[in-house]
Order: structure tokens, then C-alpha cells, then sequence
């Protein structure tokens, strides 16, 4: 019976993921194929075993790790083991988590496991001399960006893009109508009740996210809604996880102490349904953000992380854009406020300027669907047939000898 080691860190990798073990399940010859490691409930409802939790390793930022070290390396040496003795596989697939991941894939490819990653690191976007880590760790690098191959095939690394499964997922033109009678539905509303201006407000999936960016993000409704005072606005906010809703209800709570008309509604996940029915998102650095463009919406990039961790990560890039929009774009494309800039006025001024000239919002939506075309890929199959081509090819060594 052949054997996939698999690891994802986060959500956002459990997401990731679970196409690619859908696509493997349906391939004849990994029939049987026993799926296990680090993942998360996505992955797992496609009959793949999570050893650890993956909760543990959700951190983001040098300062916040450092808290979760101790219990991040005590996993990874145990999970390490593991792959080396008892549970070795035919083959790792590692999804994302460069911090984590590089270092199991270093140790299993010494050991003559075969290595593939699943999204690169962002070597274009800062911390450029880790492409000599990855080469000594990865067979083979599977890319979501398409200009990511030329950077791996000059340093001498195996590379293949596969696209983004975002792109496949969501369709390229967006059904707001549609979206905001299925909102209404999930929240036992009338079919008129979000009717006016949405708002969609995305602060991240992580507590860190949660501590550092949610109450800017909320003020900046405050703000925008005195700014709006009369018309018909509604701010949805996107529970990424069951854990996040008690700090987030806290924050509504105070707002609506102060501004007791604002219209703010948590939603456990749902994010794509909430992005779909938006005017326009506030949003907070990340993949969201890429979501955010293939649903075409206009936005304003935010993000904030302890002082410490914001000169480490400033020192360490050399792209003037943090938000993937604008990467993929190579262009300010959507505003980006960052830690000092992120203030509620200046977030909602940014909101603001999308509302008010419709005609900028046709010429983005335009950008951001010739960025959807060259991302939609069939993803998950492409990833599912390296993986099976790399067990069958280690078959085919391993019975020739």
C-alpha cells in the first residue's frame, strides 16, 4: 500500500490541501493510498489521519513563534521520527509552512524519502537566500505563481506550476445577488435586508491577527459608517475559526455600545460567500486577499504585527508591495496601509475612494480577471499526478533492483 506524508501548518494550507487528496483518491493507481501527518478538518474528511494538531503550528511573525517554539519543535522532531521509523513514506508533500516544513523535508530527503513542496516561499518577495535551503530540502518545487519557475529552474531546482486552486474554485464572474440571498438565507433574513452597501471586513484567521488588527479594523467601521450615516451599510465579517468568535463578539459589543445602529454581522466561515457579496473588503494581508481578487472586489490591504517583528520582516523584503494582488499585478493596484499607516481614518478615507468612482472599480475588475485566467489551472489533479508519478517512479526503482 503506498504511503503519502503530508503537512499543512494552517488554515490556509488545509485548504490548500484537500483537492490535491481528493484528485489522489481518484487516481487507479493510489488505490488504498494511506494519507497522514499534520493537517487539518479539510484534509481529513478526504480520509487523511492528522498526528499533531495543526493548530499549533498557526503562528505568524518571528515574536509570536518564538512563544509557540518550544511545542512547534517538539512536534517536528517527533513527527520527524516518526517518518524515519515507523510510519516512513513513499513520498512527503509539504503544503506551504516554509519554517516548518524546509527542515522535515531537509532531514526525510537525507534519508533517501523523495521531497515535493507545495507553494513556494516567497524567495521574490523577501528572504531571497533561502533558495539554497530549499534546494538541499525539495525534489521538486510545485508553484502556484507563474513567474515563480524561472527563479527555481536558474538556481538548478526542479520546478512545476500547477496554478492556484483558488482560481478553479471561484468562478470568474461573481453572482452578488445571488451571494447576498444566500447570506440572508444562512441568517434568517429577509431577501431585502442587505440590500445598500456591503462591506466585507476580513482580520485574519490567526489570534495574533485577531489581537493586532480586528479592533483597527473595527474602528475603521465606526468611522466609515459616520461617513455613510443614513444609507443602508452592512459589515459581514468572516469567522475564520470557533475559537476567534469570542474576541471578535467582544469587539462588536463595545462598538455597538458606542454606535448602537451600526450593522455588523459574524458569520462562521463563509468567507468566499461573504467576498462574493461584497461592494467592497477591508482586509488584512494574506491569502484573503488573493480570494478577494478572484471575486474582482475592490480593497484596501491592511496589516500590523508587533514593532519588533515589523523591522525584522521590513529588513528582510525587497518588494515594495506586501498584498498579492499587487505582486501578481507588479503594481499598486489596491492600497496597502501597514502598521503605523493602518489607522481607522486612513482605512476608511481608502474605503471610501472605491465607493465613490465606480469607474476605477470596472478598470480593476478587469486586472484582476486577466489574473484569473492565467491562475486557473485544474490544481489539485496537477499537484495529485506529481505526487502518484513520484510514488510510481519509486516503485518502479525499488523492483528493478
Amino acid at each position: 500500500m503506498p504511503k503519502l506524508a503530508c503537512v499543512a501548518g494552517e488554515p490556509s494550507g488545509d485548504l490548500l490541501a484537500a483537492p490535491v487528496l481528493s484528485a489522489l483518491n481518484q487516481i487507479p493507481d493510489m488505490a488504498g493510498l494511506e494519507m497522514y501527518g499534520i493537517g487539518g478538518p479539510l484534509m481529513q474528511a478526504q480520509g487523511f489521519r492528522s498526528d499533531w494538531p495543526m493548530e499549533t503550528l498557526s503562528v505568524r511573525g518571528y515574536v509570536e513563534a518564538l512563544k509557540q517554539l518550544p511545542a512547534i519543535l517538539k512536534i517536528r522532531k517527533a513527527l520527524v521520527h516518526s517518518l524515519l521509523t515507523s510510519n516512513r513514506p513513499d513520498i512527503f508533500l509539504g503544503i506551504d509552512a516554509p519554517d516548518f516544513n524546509l527542515g522535515v523535508e531537509m532531514q526525510l530527503r537525507e534519508a533517501g524519502i523523495p521531497t515535493l513542496h507545495f507553494v513556494s516561499p516567497s524567495i521574490w518577495a523577501w528572504r531571497a537566500g533561502r533558495i539554497k535551503k530549499i534546494a538541499k530540502a525539495v525534489d521538486r518545487m510545485l508553484c502556484i505563481f507563474p513567474f515563480e519557475t524561472e527563479i527555481y529552474e536558474r538556481a538548478g531546482i526542479a520546478a512545476t506550476y500547477v496554478g492556484h486552486p483558488l482560481a478553479s474554485d471561484i468562478p470568474l464572474q461573481p453572482d452578488i445577488t445571488g451571494a447576498r440571498q444566500k447570506l440572508s438565507q444562512l441568517m434568517h433574513f429577509s431577501p431585502d435586508k442587505l440590500a445598500g452597501t456591503v462591506v466585507a471586513v476580513l482580520p485574519g484567521s490567526r489570534a495574533s491577527e485577531i489581537e493586532f488588527i480586528a479592533p483597527v479594523f473595527f474602528e475603521t467601521m465606526a468611522v466609515l459608517a459616520n461617513k455613510l450615516k443614513g444609507q443602508a451599510l452592512h459589515f459581514l465579517i468572516p469567522v475564520a475559526t470557533a475559537r476567534l468568535r469570542a474576541p471578535l463578539e467582544t469587539l462588536k459589543s463595545q462598538l455597538q455600545n458606542q454606535y448602537p445602529d451600526i450593522q455588523i454581522y459574524l458569520i462562521d466561515g463563509q468567507a468566499d460567500l461573504v467576498l462574493e457579496a461584497a461592494d467592497v473588503v477591508l482586509i488584512a494581508s494574506g491569502t484573503a486577499t488573493l480570494q478577494a481578487a478572484l471575486w474582482k472586489k475592490p480593497m484596501v490591504i491592511s496589516y500590523k504585527v508587533p514593532w519588533l517583528t515589523g523591522q525584522i520582516m521590513k529588513r528582510q523584503g525587497y518588494l515594495p508591495y506586501v498584498g498579492l494582488p499587487n505582486i501578481l499585478c507588479g503594481e499598486f493596484v489596491v492600497p496597502e496601509l501597514l502598521q503605523n499607516e493602518a489607522t481607522p481614518d486612513a482605512l476608511a478615507k481608502a474605503l471610501m475612494a472605491w465607493l465613490d468612482h465606480p469607474a476605477k472599480v470596472t478598470q480593476l475588475q478587469s486586472r484582476f480577471a486577466q489574473m484569473h485566467e492565467t491562475l486557473r489551472r485544474p490544481t489539485g489533479l496537477l499537484v495529485a499526478q506529481a505526487v502518484a508519478q513520484e510514488i510510481k517512479f519509486k516503485q518502479t526503482k525499488a523492483t528493478s533492483i
